[in-house]
């Protein structure tokens, strides 16, 4: 076998690097780990609070996350552009309604040149592992590039940039070539080649069509059919652009209507016998464009609308329907030399394996490298399922925030609304910590606890909970991913921070400060 190409991930924190002198750690008030939206949204708001004693880890030598990483053929966001990007960075130059790749990553680095953040990011620094200190009241930091230290720490890292693999018996005989759609072979041409996909999520579908064209024999491995609608996508002509441009009120008018059309799709997703009306609707797509019943049979969903995401495309059922397209959906049972065999027994030779099978999401490698109050991690925490108190804090994990933690995905909106949302909370967690002169804050147990019982209950009747298998469900089956209410509702709760949830603990004496009544003391 050649190789399983995925995005490198962080070492065991275990794990030293000899070619890092030891030193000193670098000290700053927030250390922020990741460059993506989150991590480039927060540095910007830091920026723009006056706050400038922060740094930005990470790992890779550019900014842009995900948008960074997965360069696919045909990737493109599901989001429409005008709500995929910082309310106080509209961008009036999107070439169409959905962005591209490309348009999004180049729109990214703009920002950060735009706010001036660049020379706050430290490239190349990959986090090895994080333990609060309780002596010296700040998180200590290991990196692949030396020591930090940080009395506030935020977690940018993404719940999509841990790509999951499959367990496949033999995988590893396979002698062709493999690699994840998050770790594209751009150096690898497909022309002419057998040529595998493995799954049928948002990758996936944009894969399939990109690629279809070129090689010479597709092969779909699906284990469930997803819910496929229209794509609406025009195209931003020079006019529009130039009326966004010279009157940006027009742009804000589009978002507005944009996230307000979304929004009502929430009174379905909370309702999942609301959801089955719309069913004849989503399937009149694969209707129009699949004539051949048997192939049709095959790609019409068997779960309600809305349980796992709704994908948008318009030449993927095309692609699936061409004489050098097939759509298994035997189980795959086992891999040898040449192929893969599925459970009937049938033998599918192949040169090339793309698997699009998604995420590490309620797992993320991250969760083993931050170690609490206790010195446990929050893995271990969190071993009977992810709970933060509104997705941001979590009970033992003083001065911890984490931007798009759990239970703040969307099934339905932008999730740079949601990020917004958390960098208020964020900057007023530390106008908090000022106020208080504390050292630190941490969220009271009873509060999370109280937090995520109401949400779970939320979640009851909802599309999410409609019984199908969906990367929202975690090892224990529990939605620990999903936001279920209105965008605007999470708004609300996280513009402060509600600080009779937390518990403040002083400074020591050797770096006392005015303390508030009612703050608890450092033990």
């Amino acid at each position: 076998m050649r190789s399983i190409a995925v995005p490198e991930l962080p070492e065991p924190s275990h794990v030293t690097r000899s070619d890092v002198a030891p030193r000193a750690a670098v000290h700053h008030r927030v250390a922020i780990i990741g460059a993506g939206f989150g991590g480039l949204g927060m540095a910007i708001r830091l920026l723009q609070s006056g706050e400038q004693d922060f740094v930005v880890l990470e790992k890779a030598d550019e900014v842009g996350g995900t948008w960074r990483d997965n360069t696919y053929p045909g990737c493109q966001c599901d989001v429409a552009s005008n709500i995929y990007s910082f309310s106080f960075a509209p961008n009036p130059n999107w070439s169409r309604t959905y962005a591209w790749q490309g348009e999004i990553l180049d729109y990214l680095k703009d920002c950060t040149e735009h706010f001036g953040v660049r020379p706050f990011i430290r490239f190349g620094t990959e986090l090895q592992a994080a333990r609060w200190d309780d002596a010296e009241q700040r998180w200590q930091l290991r990196t692949s590039r030396g020591a930090f230290s940080a009395e506030v720490l935020v977690l940018g890292h993404g719940g999509l940039s841990a790509p999951t693999t499959p367990d496949i018996p033999g995988f590893d005989r396979f002698k062709g070539t493999v690699f994840h759609s998050a770790a594209w072979r751009h150096d690898h041409d497909l022309t002419g080649e057998r040529v595998a996909v493995i799954g049928t999520g948002a990758s996936a579908i944009q894969v399939v069509p990109a690629i279809q064209p070129k090689v010479g024999k597709l092969t779909l491995f699906q284990r469930t059919a997803p819910f496929v609608i229209e794509r609406l996508d025009p195209e931003h002509g020079p006019l529009r652009r130039k009326l966004y441009k010279y009157l940006p009120f027009a742009q804000k008018l589009a978002r507005l209507r944009e996230y307000a059309q979304r929004e009502l799709v929430v009174l379905g997703l909370i309702k999942h016998q609301r959801m089955e009306r719309f069913r004849p609707f989503a399937l009149r797509h694969l209707r129009t464009q699949v004539q051949d019943p048997e192939l049709r049979e095959k790609l019409t969903p068997r779960f309600t609308l809305g349980c796992k995401r709704i994908l948008l495309s318009n030449d993927y059922y095309p692609a699936l329907t061409q004489p050098n397209a097939e759509v298994v959906t035997e189980r795959i049972a086992a891999a040898d030399e040449t192929g893969i065999v599925t459970a009937d027994g049938t033998h599918h030779a192949l040169d090339t394996i793309v698997l699009c099978t998604g995420f590490k999401v309620t797992d993320h490698p991250v969760m083993n490298l931050l170690y609490g109050r206790d010195g446990r991690s929050l893995a271990e925490h969190w071993a009977g399922g992810a709970a933060a108190y509104l997705g941001l804090t979590a009970a033992g994990f003083p001065n911890l925030f984490m931007l798009s933690g759990p239970n703040t995905a969307l099934g339905h909106s932008s999730i740079i609304y949601m990020l917004e949302s958390q960098f208020s909370y964020v900057l007023d967690g530390l106008r908090a910590l000022r106020e208080q002169g504390a050292a630190a804050l941490e969220v009271r147990a009873e509060a999370v606890e109280a937090f995520c019982d109401a949400l779970q209950k939320k979640l009851v009747g909802t599309v999410w909970s409609s019984g199908c298998a969906s990367w929202y469900m975690d090892a224990n089956g529990r939605n620990t991913t999903i936001w279920p209410d209105f965008t605007f509702n999470y708004r609300k709760r996280t513009r402060t921070l509600d600080r009779g949830a937390y518990l403040f603990e002083a400074r020591r004496a050797a770096q006392a400060e005015p303390v508030a009544q009612g703050v608890r003391a450092a033990s």
